[in-house]
């Protein structure tokens, strides 16, 4: 065995906390390693590339990119910092060498801070610590600092993973420094301190083939492509190689490396072949999973890897069936539909997709609320239309028979005056208030531990009851005991009685009896949700009911008649907001509410049974 260190390459994931400026920091390397021309116009977070993760300016995947220093090849990973994809973290961080930590110079570390950093920590990965947007108001890095080591501490960090570099930089600006008080000019303290501090990649080039894929990417002409790491050895284009799994003892595919690629910029380049060390991509092998090592023919030796967290939370996606079905939509029926999710599981390994008893009916399991609805989004952005239930958690039993369920951890932040109302709602759906502090700027900050389904359908209410100055983070934390039963809506649902237009004066009349989701002029069908009660119970409304017409009444003194403007619900408020009797009809230029059973008189059956 000779081991060798590539001194030429370092592997190196970008972890944090969602919004503390990990895709900033990309671009900003990618900048001053001169990967763009100098007269290239590069939108900002380049690294974002899909439009929903520039739109709600997060990072949904993990994405590679590399660039050159000073001789040095320097494999980037950007990682997700939402819990929700949580997932794409914990697997990306078995292709690298060390993580540099990215924290706000004023926020400090945060719950997903602490669940990225305890995943690096029990990698053993050597850390840098990034205090980012140090040019912002009100930022305290000194301070930071400090929390950053109380956390290091609190996950039981070792004496190296400690003693950790500190750069203090701003993204936005392009400037680091290795002293809070001294400007920088660059970016390159930061540069210097991966070199220094990320070790270089260890390996046996000598020894037999062992490359372990971490990412799965997915091309409508190639179909899917395996990314990892080589461990040992080395491999060549057009080799033989078999691929075997840690987790499927099953599974021994013989397969032929067609096509090899290495990263450079923004681009995947070819090559014939790749040593230890070198992060590649492999196209045009079919049965490539996450977790699967390719291995020498003759040394089918897997590498461990540690199992993708299960999803917490399902919901059903149902064939549309409304009265307006198929009009506003490209891909209607259940084999489109069935087609594309299954598409979904080549890229995402925290979803899980399953056939149920009805042909028109799939249930989709994810990692949270976030997860399901930026694919919902997605979809719909596609052309596809279909109906989705209410999100449902999934229960786990132990071995006494004892149903678990999924917990997290809650931290919210909040304007010391809206702390009591945020403690009696989240008490009310199970939370327990583990810990309150006094923050900075009349702010106080309070960690709850609740159940993951008591937070379905919480965060409109919660904006509600803040004015919008409220911050929630979540995390979760394990199964436990069931915690009994949650009322989740006070108030019932306002339905359309009848199908037609909705005109000004069946609306002026059915404003009364709640809040409306509609305006005049927009169609409605029978059994159609078109408002929230202001009672507990449903009521039924004819909003296409127009005015009798005499002599001395005329049409025109409808104008007259003053309507409250129609709460617009976002798709996250509309499936916070359905009950488990009714669907979110998910169409690309349409979001509707409605009654799973359209027929009153079969509706009204249905209830007294129940």
């Amino acid at each position: 065995m000779s081991v060798i260190k590539r001194e030429d390459v370092r592997n190196v994931a970008i972890i944090a906390h969602v919004d503390h400026g990990k895709t900033t920091l990309v671009d900003c390397l990618l900048r001053q390693s001169g990967v763009f021309r100098a007269n290239q116009e590069v939108e900002d977070r380049v690294m974002d590339s899909n439009a929903i993760e520039r739109e709600r300016g997060i990072t949904i995947l993990s994405k590679n990119t590399a660039i050159n220093y000073n001789g040095v090849k320097i494999n980037i990973v950007d990682t997700p910092g939402h819990a929700d994809f949580g997932g794409e973290v914990e697997r990306v961080l078995k292709m690298v060498d060390g993580v540099i930590l990215v924290v706000d110079a004023f926020e400090g570390p945060m719950p997903q801070t602490r669940f990225v950093l305890s995943k690096a920590l029990s990698l053993d990965l050597p850390v840098v610590c990034c205090i980012n947007k140090v040019d912002r108001p009100g930022a305290r890095p000194a301070e930071v600092v400090d929390e950053v080591l109380e956390l290091f501490m609190d996950l039981d960090a070792n004496d190296e993973q400690l003693d950790c570099p500190f750069v203090y930089a701003s993204a936005r600006e392009g400037v680091a420094s290795n002293d809070p008080d001294v400007p920088g000019t660059d970016m390159k303290p930061l540069f210097d301190a991966i070199i220094k501090y990320i070790p270089a990649p260890e390996g046996d080039p000598d020894a037999p083939l062992q490359t372990l894929i971490s990412t799965i990417d997915y091309n409508e002409y190639v179909g899917r492509i395996g990314i990892g790491k080589v461990s040992n050895g080395s491999i060549h284009v057009n080799e033989d190689v078999i691929i075997v799994n840690h987790h499927d003892k099953e599974k021994n595919l013989r397969v032929k490396v067609t096509k090899l690629y290495e990263f450079d910029g923004l681009n995947k380049v070819e090559v014939d072949s790749a040593t230890v060390g070198s992060i590649v991509a492999v196209s045009g092998i079919t049965g490539i999973h996450i977790g699967d090592t390719l291995c020498d023919i003759d040394h089918p030796e897997a590498i461990p890897f540690q199992k993708i967290s299960e999803p917490t939370l399902a919901m059903n996606f149902v064939v549309n069936d409304s009265p307006f079905a198929g009009t506003e939509g490209k891909f209607v029926t259940s084999r489109h539909l069935r087609d594309r999710l299954y598409k979904e599981l080549n890229t995402d390994v925290s979803l899980r997709v399953e056939d149920t008893d009805s042909a028109e009916a799939f249930k989709v399991s994810g990692r949270g609320e976030l997860h399901l609805s930026v694919l919902i989004e997605t979809m719909r952005r596609e052309g596809y239309e279909f109906a989705v239930s209410k999100p449902e958690v999934l229960y786990k039993e132990d071995d006494k028979g004892h149903t678990l369920e999924p917990m997290e951890i809650a931290q919210v932040d909040v304007p010391d005056e809206f702390s009591g109302a945020v403690i009696s709602k989240l008490s009310s759906r199970k939370g327990e208030l583990r810990n309150m502090t006094n923050g900075k700027g009349g702010m106080t900050r309070l960690e709850f531990s609740i159940p993951s389904r008591g937070l379905i359908g919480y965060r409109g209410e919660f904006l509600t009851d803040t004015k919008g100055l409220g911050v929630l983070n979540t995390t979760f934390d394990g199964y436990a005991p069931y915690k009994g039963d949650i009322a989740y809506r006070s108030q019932g649902s306002i339905i359309a009685f009848e199908t037609g237009v909705a005109v000004t004066y069946g609306l002026f009349n059915a404003q009364e009896r709640g809040t409306l989701f509609i305006g005049p002029g927009e169609k409605v069908y029978s059994g159609m949700v078109i408002g929230q009660s202001g009672k507990s119970e449903d009521v039924e409304v004819n909003v296409c009911k127009t005015k009798h017409l005499t002599n001395t009444r005329t049409s025109s003194s409808d104008d007259a008649l003053k309507l409250v403007p129609p709460k617009i619900l976002s798709l996250e408020q509309a499936i916070d907001f359905i009950e488990t009797d009714e669907y979110l009809e998910v169409t690309p230029k349409s979001l509707r509410i409605r009654k799973k059973i359209l027929d009153p008189l079969m509706r009204k059956r249905a209830n007294r049974r129940n």
